[in-house]
């Protein structure tokens, strides 16, 4: 069942979602492709400037006692605002937080600037971690980060009117002992079980950041933020 894909622990403000083992993917700094036995989220201080961020890392989880190895992510979220979404074959796990985030308005100005290109880490991300119990192909396993990612501008747009966070990332893993499956696409099993988990457990995760804090009213209204509003040259090949 997906609720026993990984089993989630916090120490420290480190969350360890605990694994037999599978086939990672991750956007975040330590990005890419690994086979481990655990994924991390990991909650930063107010005023955090470390720029050692694997060090950092390894420091906090032999912090919280973990010695699995696997990929992390970095958020200024506290862990008790985390939320699970079981739908099987799927489970997701996502903390979230918008105080820096990103826009792609419809019509762009030519005439205005990037905003920010070298932006340092802004901690008040949005995470999210999915696994699946069915063994993906790699295609459709770097499919679905895409599939989680629409399903989290969906239900951001939806529930806030931007895009996302300028730091926002992904890990999706899945079990190189389950079914083989090949795809992922929003109408398959895995897909449409990632994007109904990823809608659910970042509306929950948003609710409890913000129980007590309004929400930002826009990216002018941040602490930070970026609104892409830069044009493009377009032309036929």
């Amino acid at each position: 069942m997906a609720e026993h894909i990984f089993e989630p622990t916090v120490e420290a403000n480190v969350c360890q979602l605990h694994t037999k083992g599978m086939d990672w993917l991750s956007t975040g700094f330590d990005g890419g492709v690994q086979r481990a036995e655990a994924a991390y989220n990991i909650t930063v201080p107010e005023g955090w400037t470390e720029t050692d961020l694997r060090g950092y890392t390894n420091r906090r989880l032999t912090e919280a006692g973990f010695d699995a190895d696997g990929p992390a992510l970095l958020t200024g979220v506290d862990q008790r605002h985390a939320r699970r979404a079981v739908y099987d074959p799927v489970a997701v796990v996502v903390t979230a937080g918008v105080s820096n985030p990103s826009t792609l308005p419809p019509v762009s100005r030519s005439e205005t600037g990037p905003d920010e290109l070298d932006e340092p880490f802004r901690p008040g991300t949005i995470n999210i971690i999915a696994g699946t119990t069915r063994d993906l192909s790699a295609g459709a396993l770097a499919n679905l980060v895409a599939v989680v990612t629409e399903a989290k501008t969906a239900t951001v747009l939806r529930l806030t009117g931007f895009s996302g966070t300028t730091s926002d990332a992904v890990i999706v893993g899945s079990d190189p002992s389950g079914e083989p499956a090949r795809f992922s696409g929003a109408s398959t099993a895995v897909g449409q079980a990632a994007r109904a988990c990823v809608r659910d457990a970042l509306t929950a995760a948003l609710a409890s950041r913000y129980e007590t804090e309004a929400l930002p009213e826009s990216v002018a209204h941040a602490e930070y933020g970026c609104a892409t509003t830069v044009k493009a040259s377009v032309s036929e090949l």
